[in-house]
């Protein structure tokens, strides 16, 4: 269990589901349509749904390129975390929205697997949370032509180490979208 006293909540993250950062994504509709699936489940079992939105100078706030996708609108009285670093604790409000909400377990959606959704990843787990990875709830555009793997192959390794990431009082794991359980202990 976290390592967080007395924050036995659990949060839905959904990091930089922005119109620039999936119009070419790998699998973006299918994602994105599992992210919706979770938003829809946390909100009727009353679990926080914490928004988290890049902005830089590619991602210009107040852009069209920088809006949270369509499909995916953060109703009133949601969070919405701004950041400029790709985890999404480092000089945020995001420890601040989790400790308001008494969250100590976070279940991670978004873009990009190899960018700011494994930072958020460790930079949670480091902090002391227990750790979910939504794996086909998660995205990443095609860098091979840097040296990168392909995509896919981006997303399962993610999803593998992450599965079997482990630190002293915390726990990880990764899970599909229908295996999610949004109020209850993770995987063991």
């Amino acid at each position: 269990m976290t390592t967080l006293q007395d924050r036995p909540g659990t949060a839905l993250l959904v990091v930089d589901v922005q119109n620039d950062v999936v119009r070419e994504a790998h699998a973006r509709d299918a994602v994105v349509a599992n992210i919706a699936a979770l938003v829809e489940r946390a909100r009727r079992e009353r679990v926080p749904v914490v928004w988290i939105q890049q902005g830089d100078e590619e991602l210009v706030p107040g852009s069209e390129g920088w809006r949270i996708v369509p499909e995916l609108t953060p109703r009133d009285g949601e969070p919405v975390v701004h950041k400029t670093h790709c985890d999404s604790f480092e000089e945020t409000t995001l420890e601040t929205v989790l400790a308001a909400h008494g969250v100590g377990r976070v279940v991670v959606t978004g873009a990009e697997t190899d960018a700011c959704v494994r930072s958020t990843l460790h930079g949670a787990f480091v902090r002391g949370y227990d750790t979910i990875l939504v794996g086909d709830a998660h995205t990443a555009v095609d860098k091979s032509r840097w040296g990168a793997p392909p995509v896919e192959q981006v997303i399962a390794h993610t999803n593998l180490t992450w599965t079997w990431q482990s630190a002293p009082g915390r726990t990880a794991g990764t899970v599909g979208t229908a295996d999610v359980d949004l109020t209850g202990p993770l995987p063991g």
